[in-house]
């Protein structure tokens, strides 16, 4: 009995939940997506960087 409690009690709770609108959820997606290309790009600059830095002392 315990699982079947369980999975009701978890069905009753969703409802309770406050799900955002198709919008926010856009909108939220492309802050992740955007800010995700700009860090990559940011740490991606400092690998080129630290790359061409360590490459002239060596060579």
């Amino acid at each position: 009995m315990g699982l079947i409690n369980y999975i009701k009690d978890t069905k009753g709770e969703l409802k309770h939940v406050s799900w955002p609108t198709r919008k926010q959820s856009l909108v939220y997606t492309g802050l992740v997506v955007l800010i995700s290309v700009a860090i990559s790009i940011y740490l991606g600059f400092f690998d080129w960087l630290f790359t061409y830095i360590v490459e002239s002392l060596v060579i």
